[in-house]
Order: structure tokens, then C-alpha cells, then sequence
């Protein structure tokens, strides 16, 4: 989250201001609603019992709490936010010799208010809070606010920073602060800690473009109360483009372990402020590590998917109309194309030629979309570093990924029609698709009904996202793991997990996809020895346990 942009304007009654109306990113909020005035003398009126408490005012609101306060003692106002307080009024405090006024820095404010604490003869702190200014600016206030309440349940005065000072990985097994998510992955995580017996604490970030409020809050006295060794996250969940959680955590001395399952270049696209001395970047991708390293991660390692063999196990009953010879479980990526492309607003020069540039990218060698435009069609980039926003830049590269992935996948899926396959996805099949040659089943849950399923058809066939050129996808070890047998596509990585031709099979191209897929179907103990072997290599070194056990190590020798 960022300081947010906003407009300010007075409500007067009878000639006197009583509120300020606010305008954030187009909606209305008051600063008190009717009476105003009245309600800062009633906030101000909870210290008229106890005068030796030192308040602090958490923005300066319409000036008339601050003149209460001022009638029991010093007053310190923390307001980063000048414009509403000119307007008030209020700021005609801030030259009064009672009054400490601050802003700048949240450790310089906290410093400050150690000292100030001190020369009014270290008095208990009384934080008093006006809840729009956390609005206006919700990381500066809630940090400094979250640190000074910690700070007091604590009983330890104003020694939080020293509190976070604590050595990191101590311990045999450490200590994890998890941001969570409800994401692919998130529940494999929070399984696998549980199973490896690793101590974790996990904190929500919510499910808006921005973390929820009080993540920041929640966040400190986590780490206060439970000092972990370091942060998780998936797919950079969590951090804003600015890098002020980054910095936060720099700030805390707490590395972040980020793993990517899906593209790191669309999620941390454009990122200003990325912070990378104590965050460590984890892909999926090998392919990925020197894209991650130009932009700046100096921690960059390869963690392959994996599998969770107490949701994917042999034995799990499906449905009879799940049975087939072949059966495909992917997304047609149709509506994503038209989602994308209706974000990205092309001029008709590019829009007219995107499906021509998806397919060329299908077939290059370039990971990112951004590299292959720059060696391929430099006017074209070009064009695009003057769109208007990131967002659109974002979207158009989205949009290059997704339409190369619809294309391929569609090629393959047109090459398996003949076997009648059973396809499991979303209703776009039926748009690409012509309604004869294969049977349609609408998407299945991922953890209640693929288990069941995969184990039900002779072949499960695989085609893998373009958005991953040399990786493999869950799905390749989703399949052996509940006792299926699947065919997929060759990708480069794959010989660094399993062992070709005995414990995968494999297609190179389109073409060979009818043969290879025959001589599957026909071959039933080629299937069952290929699948057996298959999963007591996953069971040996591809589960979820072992890449966290991989992910701990390397944080350990890290930043231990």
C-alpha cells in the first residue's frame, strides 16, 4: 500500500468547522461525521482520570482534541498529513512548546518519542487514535502505532527494535512466519510444516490487490511475539510494487523467502522497489534464474514443483462417468486471451498481428515475452514502453503468454481427438473445439475430485502452459502419485527429476503426439511400470516435504 492520493474539503456549522469531508480514490469519508467537535472533547476526556498517561494523538483532526489535551499536559501529535491539517487549523499547534509534532521517518518518529517520553518523566503512553488518517496513509500510521501498542503489552518501554535484534536460526528446525493466502500451494505448505513438525505462525493477507488492513499490525506483533527466522510467501504474496514491506523487514532484520509457481516476471513485473538484500527468490522455473538475477536478486535458486502424497494417493473412488481411454484437464486460456486483450487496449497496429506474435513466441526461445520482442520486433517494444501504465504493459505481456498457450494447447488437444478423449475444463473447449470426436466434463475441484480422477483413465495427457517453457507443471507428479499414468510434452528440467522413457514418457512435438499416445493406450504394462516407478521416485524426492526441506536448507546458508 501506498500514501494514497486524496482531496480535502471543510463542513461548517453555523460558521464553525465540525468536520472535513475526504475524497479517497472516489469515495466520501468524514474525519468525524456530525459534531465533530464534541467527539475529539469526549476521546480527549479518557485521560481527565489518569494526567500522568503522556498521549499521543494520532493525527491532529479538527484541533479541538489537541486543545483539551493541552490542558492536562504535553501533547505529542503524530500527522504526516499537512494538507488536512492547514485546512482545520490544527497545524497552528505546531509551534506550541507543549506540543512535539511529528512526521518523517516511522524510526525517526519512534526515536523521538523515546526522548520525549523521557524528559516528561517516563509516564505510560496513551495512544489515542483518529481511524481516517490510517486510511490516508495506512502503513506510516499503523507501523508506528502497531510498534508503540506492542510496545506497551510488552511492559518493556520503548525497546521494540532491540526486541526484533534477536539472533536468527538458533535452532535445529526454524521458525517460520508464513503470509497466507488461499492459493494453489498455500495448503501444501501449511500441510507440509505440519507433517516435518517445523514451528510456523502464519498471518492472513487478505484477498484485495492490496493487504488487508491490520496485516502490518498483525505482522509486528507476530514477529515480537513469536521471533521468527524468517518470512514465507507464494508468489511474492504480500509485497507491494513499492517495496515498503521489503523495506519493513530490512528494517526487522527478517528474511523473506518468496517460491514462484507461476511466472515471476508477470508477478513482479515493473517492481520499483524490490529490496533484495534479505529476500531470496524461489522459481519453479530454472529458466527463470538468470531473468531473476538481472533484476536485481542476488539469492536466486531453483525449487521444482512437487506433490502432496496424503491428497494424491492411490485408492480414492470416482465416479463411473469419469472413466476413459485418454483424458485431458486443462483451461482452453479462452477467456484469459479476451480478458487480456480487452485490458491491454492495443493500438490496431499490434492488435491485428497479437495472435501472429503469440505463435512466434510459442516457438522461440525466450522465456519472457519482454526479451523476445526486444530481439524480434524492437519497434513493437518500443510501442510498448509508451503505454500509459504498467497495467497495460502488464496485461499486453499476459496477453502474448496466454494467446501462445491457447494456441498450443489446442494444437495438441486436436491431436488426441481421435482417441475420443474425456477433456476437463472450462466451457471455451466448446467454442474451439467442433462438438463431435470427445466428451466434455466441466472443471473438477483440484483436491476433492483430481485424485479420484486421474487414476480412472488410462492416460492422463498433459500439455504444459507456455508460460513455463522448461519447467513441468504440478501435474506430472499429481498423476503417479493417486496411481495414473500420464503422457506429457517434453520439457528441458524433466531429465533433472525423472529418468526418460522408465519412469515418464514423453512427446517432442505435435506430430508424434497420435503415435506415442497409441502405443500407450495399447501398452497396459508399459503403463503400470512406468507409473510405479514414477511414484516411488515422487515419494522418494518429489514431495512437498522435500522441497521445503530444500527451501530451509538454503535460507539456513543463507542468511543463517
Amino acid at each position: 500500500m501506498t500514501k494514497r492520493i486524496y482531496t480535502v474539503e471543510p463542513v461548517e456549522y453555523s460558521g464553525r468547522l465540525i468536520d472535513v469531508r475526504i475524497l479517497i480514490d472516489g469515495k466520501v469519508w468524514h474525519l468525524w461525521g456530525r459534531n465533530g467537535d464534541d467527539r475529539e472533547r469526549s476521546l480527549a476526556g479518557e485521560l481527565d482520570e489518569v494526567p500522568q498517561n503522556l498521549p499521543v494523538l494520532f493525527g491532529a483532526g479538527l484541533g479541538v482534541c489537541i486543545e483539551k489535551l493541552l490542558e492536562l499536559g504535553p501533547v505529542a501529535i503524530v500527522d504526516s498529513d499537512p494538507q488536512v491539517s492547514k485546512l482545520t487549523g490544527a497545524d497552528r499547534f505546531r509551534g506550541h512548546p507543549q506540543v512535539l509534532w511529528l512526521d518523517g521517518e516511522p524510526t525517526e518518529v519512534l526515536n523521538s518519542l523515546k526522548e520525549w517520553q523521557n524528559i516528561n518523566g517516563g509516564g505510560p503512553l496513551k495512544l489515542i487514535k483518529i481511524p481516517l488518517y490510517f486510511r490516508l496513509d495506512p502503513d506510516w500510521y499503523t507501523v508506528i502505532y502497531s510498534t508503540l501498542e506492542n510496545m506497551d503489552k510488552s511492559d518493556a518501554g520503548l525497546d521494540f527494535w532491540e526486541q526484533v535484534k534477536y539472533p536468527k536460526f538458533q535452532n535445529v528446525k526454524p521458525k517460520i512466519l508464513f503470509f497466507n493466502r488461499p492459493y494453489f500451494l498455500t495448503g501444501e505448505i501449511i500441510s507440509a510444516l505440519d507433517r516435518l513438525g517445523i514451528s510456523y505462525r502464519t498471518v492472513d493477507i487478505g484477498l484485495g490487490d492490496t493487504v488487508r488492513e491490520g496485516f502490518v499490525e498483525d505482522l509486528l506483533k507476530t514477529v515480537v511475539e513469536f521471533k521468527p527466522d524468517f518470512a514465507l510467501t507464494v508468489n511474492h504474496f504480500g509485497v507491494d510494487r513499492e517495496g515498503k514491506l521489503t523495506d519493513l523487514l530490512l528494517k526487522l532484520k527478517l528474511p523473506l523467502a518468496s517460491w514462484f509457481v507461476d511466472n515471476p516476471h508477470l508477478v513482479l513485473y515493473r517492481y520499483k522497489d524490490i529490496s533484495p538484500e534479505l529476500t531470496a527468490i524461489f522459481t519453479y522455473d530454472a529458466g527463470n534464474l538468470e531473468i531473476m538475477h538481472d533484476k536485481g536478486f542476488d539469492n536466486v535458486f531453483y525449487l521444482p514443483l512437487a506433490t502432496d502424497p496424503c491428497r494424491f494417493k492411490a485408492g480414492m473412488s470416482g465416479k463411473n462417468s469419469w472413466r476413459s481411454k485418454v483424458s485431458f484437464v486443462g483451461n482452453s486460456m479462452a477467456d484469459a486471451v479476451a480478458n487480456s486483450l480487452a485490458s491491454a487496449q492495443l493500438p490496431a497496429t499490434i492488435s491485428n498481428k497479437y495472435q501472429r506474435f503469440a505463435a512466434e513466441f510459442c516457438e522461440s526461445s525466450d522465456i519472457s515475452v519482454e526479451a523476445y520482442f526486444k530481439r524480434n520486433h524492437p519497434q513493437i517494444f518500443e510501442t510498448i514502453e509508451t503505454f500509459a501504465t504498467d497495467e497495460q504493459k502488464l496485461s499486453f505481456e499476459s496477453l502474448i503468454t496466454w494467446e501462445a498457450t491457447r494456441q498450443y494447447r489446442l494444437s495438441c488437444v486436436k491431436a488426441i481427438l481421435g482417441f475420443t478423449p474425456l477433456i476437463v475444463g472450462d466451457y471455451g473447449w466448446h467454442v474451439l473445439l467442433d462438438s463431435n470426436g470427445w466428451r466434455y466434463l466441466s472443471s473438477l475441484d483440484y483436491y476433492t475430485d483430481l485424485p479420484a480422477f486421474y487414476p480412472m483413465s488410462d492416460v492422463s495427457f498433459n500439455c504444459t502452459s507456455r508460460q513455463m517453457k522448461g519447467a513441468v507443471n504440478q501435474r506430472v507428479f499429481d498423476v503417479p502419485a493417486c496411481g495414473g499414468f500420464i503422457l506429457t510434452d517434453y520439457r528441458e528440467q524433466m531429465e533433472n527429476l525423472f529418468d526418460p522413457d522408465s519412469e515418464i514418457i514423453s512427446y517432442r512435438n505435435v506430430k508424434e503426439i497420435p503415435q506415442v499416445l497409441e502405443r500407450c493406450i495399447k501398452d497396459k504394462k508399459m503403463r503400470a511400470k512406468i507409473s510405479a516407478a514414477a511414484l516411488k521416485r515422487i515419494l522418494s524426492e518429489h514431495t512437498y516435504e522435500h522441497r521445503l526441506l530444500s527451501l530451509l536448507d538454503k535460507m539456513r546458508k543463507t542468511f543463517g
